[in-house]
Formats: C-alpha cells, sequence, structure tokens
C-alpha cells in the first residue's frame, strides 16, 4: 500500500492546478456550449465523465484491462461526437477542443501524482538506508528463466562489483550453498533463480539474520514484482549488493516448509500448469477455475474454518498467500505489502451448476469477489485437514504433503535489500482508484503529499 510521500515540488504542484483548471475549463465550456439544451448538456457531461475515468484507468494499468479501458473510452469518446454533432456554437470543432482538453488533463494528473514507474524509479525506494555489503554472494540457477543468468552474464558482473558469484550445479543442495556462503562470511545474500529458489534463500538468511537481495532470474519473478523490482532489469537488481534501501519481508510457512507467495490447494493441478500462472496467480486462478469445472465437479476433501468461524467440509479451491493480494480483481495479480504479518486466505465452494455459472459471469465481468462462494479473509494462523494426504502447488511447485498443513507466518522474518532507484512498490501497491486520484490531484495542488 502507498504511504504519505515526500510533499510534492512546485513541478507537480503547477501541472496539478493545470488539470483542475482544465478539467474545470471542459464543464464550464460544455455548460455554456449546450445550456440550451439540458439533455444533450446532461448527456455530454456525462459521456465525458466516462471517457476521462476509461482514460485514467487505461494509463494506470496494463495488459487486458488496459484494452478494456481503452475500449471504453474510445466508446465514450465517440457518444460525445454522436451527442454534440449537431451543436451549435462550435460544433465539432468545439467539441473536439474539449475532449483533448480533458485528455490532457488525465495525462497531466498522471504526472502530478508521481505513481507512474517511470516517476517512482527516478525517486527514492521507501526503506531503511543500508550501506554496501562488505562481501555479497550471490547465488545462481543457469538453468532458471530459461538461462537468463548466463544471457545476462551474471558471473562476470558479479565479479565488476566484488559480489562472490556461486553457480548451483546439478545435484547441489541449494540450503547448503546458502549456508557455506554466509559461513565463509557473506554478509549479504543473494539468488538469481524462481520463486521456490527464492524461498529456500529466504529461509536460510533468516535462520542466519542476513539481508537478502532478490535478482529476477526466473521465469515470472512474481516476488520480485511484489517487492518493486523491475523484472527486466536483472543486473541492475544488482545494484541491491551497493548501497541500498532494506524492507522487511513476512515469510510463509506450512508444515515447516517456507513459502514466498503462495499456496494452491483442491483444483490447482490445471492452474499451476497455466503459463500465465506464475505472473499473476490469483487472478490467474480464478479466470482458470471456470475451464476445469465440469458440471458437478464434487468439491475437495478440505476442511476447515472460515473467516466467520464456521467449520467448513469441502472447497473446490483454497489459497494460502504470504500477506493477501489486492481485494479486487485489478489488484489480484499482486500483493500490496509483505510485511503486514498476516496470511491472505482465499476460498471457492460451488454447489451447484447454476452456482457454476454465477461464478463464470462474477469472473468474466471483472467482479469474482461479488460471488458468494468466493470468500478472502486475512489471519495470523490457519489449518486445513482432510482424509488423505493432500496435494499442493507450492510457490508454483507440485508436492503432496501429510494432513493436516498447518500455515502461519513469520512476521519481519527477513531483511531485503533493494537497489535505490527500484520501482518499490507493486502494481497492487500503486494502482489507484478515480476516487483516490481525484482527491490526491487536489492534495497535490495544495502541497500536499499522496496518500492512500
Amino acid at each position: 500500500m502507498i504511504q504519505p510521500s515526500e510533499r510534492p515540488d512546485v513541478a507537480r504542484r503547477l501541472v496539478a492546478v493545470l488539470a483542475i483548471v482544465l478539467v474545470v475549463l471542459v464543464v464550464v465550456t460544455t455548460f455554456v456550449t449546450v445550456v440550451h439544451d439540458i439533455p444533450r448538456l446532461i448527456a455530454q457531461l456525462v459521456l465525458l465523465a466516462a471517457a476521462a475515468l476509461a482514460a485514467w484507468y487505461g494509463v494506470t494499468r496494463v495488459g487486458r484491462r488496459r484494452a478494456i479501458a481503452v475500449l471504453i473510452a474510445i466508446a465514450a469518446l465517440a457518444g460525445v461526437g454522436l451527442v454534440g454533432y449537431a451543436e451549435s456554437g462550435g460544433g465539432p470543432v468545439s467539441l473536439l477542443i474539449r475532449v483533448v482538453l480533458l485528455l490532457f488533463a488525465v495525462a497531466l494528473s498522471r504526472f502530478a501524482l508521481g505513481r507512474n514507474v517511470r516517476a517512482l524509479k527516478q525517486g527514492e525506494t521507501p526503506g531503511s538506508p543500508a550501506q554496501a555489503a562488505t562481501h555479497g554472494a550471490l547465488i545462481m540457477n543457469l538453468k532458471s528463466g530459461g538461462g537468463k543468468a548466463e544471457r545476462f552474464h551474471l558471473v562476470e558482473e558479479c565479479r565488476k562489483r566484488g559480489i562472490e558469484p556461486i553457480v548451483l550445479q546439478p545435484g547441489e543442495d541449494l540450503l547448503e550453498l546458502a549456508r557455506g556462503a554466509v559461513d565463509r562470511g557473506a554478509d549479504v545474500i543473494g539468488m538469481a533463480g524462481g520463486d521456490g529458489s527464492q524461498a529456500l534463500v529466504a529461509s536460510i538468511a533468516a535462520e542466519r539474520g542476513v539481508p537478502m537481495v532478490v535478482v529476477p532470474a526466473g521465469t515470472r519473478n512474481h516476488l520480485a514484482l511484489d517487492l518493486g523490482l523491475d523484472r527486466n532489469d536483472v543486473v541492475g537488481a544488482l545494484d541491491a549488493f551497493g548501497e541500498a534501501r532494506v524492507r522487511p519481508m513476512d515469510l510463509g510457512e506450512v508444515n515447516g516448509r517456507i513459502f514466498v507467495n503462495n499456496v494452491s490447494l483442491g483444483l490447482y493441478a490445471a492452474i499451476v500448469r497455466s503459463p500465465a500462472y506464475r505472473d499473476a496467480k490469483v487472478d490467474t486462478t480464478l479466470a482458470t477455475l471456470p475451464q476445469v469445472l465440469a458440471p458437478d465437479t464434487e468439491p475437495f476433501d478440505l476442511r476447515f474454518t472460515g473467516p466467520d468461524g464456521e467449520p467448513h467440509q469441502g472447497a473446490h479451491m483454497i489459497q494460502i498467500s504470504n500477506n493477501p493480494y489486492g481485494p479486487t480483481l485489478a489488484t489480484m495479480g499482486s500483493r500490496p505489502r509483505l510485511d503486514t504479518g498476516l496470511l491472505g486466505i482465499v476460498s471457492l465452494e460451488i454447489r451447484s451448476d447454476a452456482e457454476a455459472a454465477s461464478f463464470l459471469a462474477a469472473v468474466a465481468t471483472g467482479y469474482p469477489e461479488r460471488f458468494k462462494g468466493l470468500r478472502s479473509w486475512s489471519a495470523a494462523s490457519f489449518e486445513v485437514s482432510s482424509g488423505s494426504a493432500i496435494d499442493v502447488g507450492l510457490d508454483g511447485e507440485t508436492l503432496e504433503m501429510a494432513s493436516p498443513l498447518t500455515f502461519s507466518i513469520r512476521s519481519s522474518a527477513v531483511a531485503v535489500r533493494l537497489p535505490v532507484r527500484a520501482i518499490g512498490y507493486s502494481p497492487a501497491a500503486r494502482a489507484m482508484g478515480w476516487r483516490s486520484a481525484v482527491r490526491n490531484i487536489f492534495r497535490v495542488a495544495l502541497g500536499k503529499p499522496v496518500s492512500t
């Protein structure tokens, strides 16, 4: 979650004021132009507002959501054009000018709020200042992520920076490599590999009390995304061995096994196999479930206690995450924070074909949280039992674990170092709804810091 930041500089304040002035100008001009025709006035104002909101959503989201927002903005603008085509007093020319001014105001607002990736990289990463490592060590899996470590010459890059490169060889124990590096005097230990490897190294960093560096050299690097690292800048992540910012990170634990992302139970097999799973775990899970829910699909033998204290005897899916994911489909792809000291728990129960159809409709409309059988809550501990061993997907890897599964959270278990110019916030943390954006634009104009 974005915390109140530094006060905006003069440039951002001026841009915020200009954005507000432009919106007021568009509204006043629209009113004056079509005041003689109240229905047309109302229609234009509503459509212009819809276009502005969709444009804001489009510039603050990525992927499918951005595409949908852009289509809505285009449709709204087309509606404005149809409504205003026959208006007098400037007609289409006046309308075009107002539309351009409105879109310009949206772009200015984004700059003024300072929550785009470029602005965040230019600012200081949140966290406590830390001096450069005296003896940094980076373990790397050369095969992970299609050979990213080799492609980006991480061994050579480490040596240039005085970092000890440790290459994981076939058959070697990653945990022992990490312990050995600390025993040789490493005061900062890093891992270049997938999230499963990150979890193992994190457990040793926590055990030995040394800070950790995450290098996004895996396939999708979900942990790096939630830490606010640029997943495309593999070499740049090494800067965290130099002067850096340090933040605490919780670790999830199930039956003694550490996880940094989440554990999936139930209909996890088809989901874990999904190519998109490692990139956006919760929203990919929800999107994939309707594809594997055949008519009359029975829930799995998963027994647990819900947020209301009531026992549940079965579920189609349960996910337990190291800190909660965002509360809506727009933010479910990442976690706002990794230091809340709480597990995030999501359960799905579908009792009939009609409910399966209802769930599918909720996902299709972008509001899966409205389906009554989907529950999400937070807790410091959680337990799932079954009459037999339980198949799990732990940080994307399939395992079989004995029942019961006892989940807990290790609060602030490990200190994570980030480069001073990292993004610093996950997509869920920097996402800002239009209400918050409007409120913060006025805050910036008044010289106050952006807040949640």
